[in-house]
């Protein structure tokens, strides 16, 4: 077999034809020995009120294999006489970051789609750190993955995102002292209308889409909005921490171990906003309020912890979740590939439109769901509302109108008019 030979980024001259922010794609079918350049991209972060619709550009051809990756073998021969599947192509972006980091590897191992399913990684960044990039593509050859197949990395969405069956938007600008929040929905808003757009023009048309970085709810409606080809359902905003978050208090609380809570809905806003139902959720099938009598103690204390957990962790940690948050991914996903149990369901935030539970439509909510382990996904019907949880979900609902209205000019819908009712800072910001 002949390896290609890798050129690392800082052995480069002026001579050099290569930009230091190439794309490098990875190819597993036969072997290629160069290089080749690519235009620099970037994203534009000004803001015109009503701005024309950018016209997508033309995807532009794969490019040269990364590394080990290189190796000559016949993926499609392989294919017919194992047991494995069909490639899946899976597009990160901010992959140079902590959650990524965590994430890639849980995805490489197979702890997502299964132990036969190989997987393909299109790793978005950018040009500061597209050398990062490198390091966890050498960090993912180094670590012998058998279900990685291919690796590429890139700083340009209409690239990375080519053919994504699956896109985990991971990346985005956290809040930094004094800024507002109508600034962070404004800065990050852009990036996620852009990212739409890339995935419009060359993702695969059921490509599936979680978005994480914050305020991750509407960064989620903004991509959407920017993606009309592709069903505005197959658009997730991350909730599966707080809901992961909330398992865990109930269960320390009622004193078993935390597989025992069952029908755990967070709803509304990844916010301080967000409601942890504890009417609808059960602790060994039994409903927690039957459980832990303490009203008081699940009104008050285990609903604001939830809420202000992640504010709580950066206290002590110094820094964002980064982990958890990559595991709350695997088993975001893991839960739209593999069928709910019977009787039970996760939060995940989606889009409203149709929703059995009088929320108000064209916004990004978490919602209770099921799925038949297809990628898809409906929202639950037997649900209890009493008047406090009523009373919740209507305050978040609010908020999430009024980031709609604030990002108006990034959906195509008039102007952005900020009129956020207070700062609620969202779980995980600086």
């Amino acid at each position: 077999m002949a390896v290609a030979e890798f050129i690392p980024s800082s052995s480069l001259t002026k001579t050099t034809s290569l930009y230091p922010s190439q794309f490098l794609h990875v190819s597993t079918h036969k072997p290629r020995l160069s290089l080749t350049p690519l235009r620099r991209s970037k994203i534009c972060c000004s803001v015109i009120s009503n701005a024309p619709v950018p016209v997508a550009k033309e995807p532009t051809k794969k490019t040269e294999c990364f590394g080990v990756f290189c190796l000559t073998y016949d993926l499609k021969a392989e294919e017919e006489t194992s047991s494995w599947k069909k490639l899946i192509n899976v597009s990160v972006s901010g992959a140079a970051g902590m959650i990524a980091n965590h994430f890639l590897f849980k995805l490489a191992s197979g702890e997502v789609f299964g132990p036969d399913q190989p997987v393909a990684l299109k790793l978005l960044g950018s040009e500061r750190s597209i050398q990062a990039l490198e390091g966890v593509a050498m960090e993912l050859e180094d670590s012998l993955f058998p279900l990685l197949r291919e690796v590429s990395i890139g700083i340009d969405p209409y690239e990375v995102f080519q053919d994504a069956e699956w896109a985990l938007l991971i990346g985005a600008k956290p809040r930094g002292p004094g800024m507002e929040r109508a600034g962070l929905l404004d800065i990050n808003g852009q990036i996620f209308a852009e990212q739409g757009k890339a995935l419009n023009a060359v993702a695969s048309r059921n490509v599936k889409v979680i978005v994480v970085g914050n305020p991750c709810n509407t960064n989620a409606l903004i991509c959407l909005k920017n993606a009309p080809d592709i069903p505005a359902k197959n658009f997730h905003a991350l909730t599966r921490l707080d809901e992961n978050r909330a398992k865990c208090q109930l269960a320390l609380k009622a004193g078993v171990f935390y597989d025992k809570v069952s029908n755990m809905t967070i709803w509304g806003n990844h916010s301080t906003t967000q409601v942890p139902d504890f009417l609808n959720a059960k602790i060994n099938g039994f409903p927690v309020k039957d459980v832990i009598r303490d009203s008081k103690w699940l009104e008050e204390e285990f609903t604001e912890k939830i809420q202000k957990r992640g504010g709580v962790l950066i206290q002590k940690w110094g820094r964002s979740s980064a982990a958890s948050t990559a595991v709350s991914v695997v088993d975001a996903m893991r839960s739209l590939v593999t069928p709910t149990p019977e009787g039970d369901w996760f939060s995940t935030g989606v889009y409203t439109n149709g929703n059995p539970y009088g929320i108000a439509k064209d916004i990004v909510f978490s919602m209770p769901c099921r799925s038949k382990g297809d990628g898809d996904y409906e929202l639950v019907k037997d649900v209890l509302m009493d008047d406090y949880l009523r009373s919740r979900i209507k305050k978040s609902e609010d908020e999430l109108l009024a980031e709609k209205r604030c990002v108006a000019h990034l959906t195509g819908e008039g102007i952005g008019i900020c009129d956020l009712p207070g700062d609620t800072m969202l779980p995980g910001e600086m």
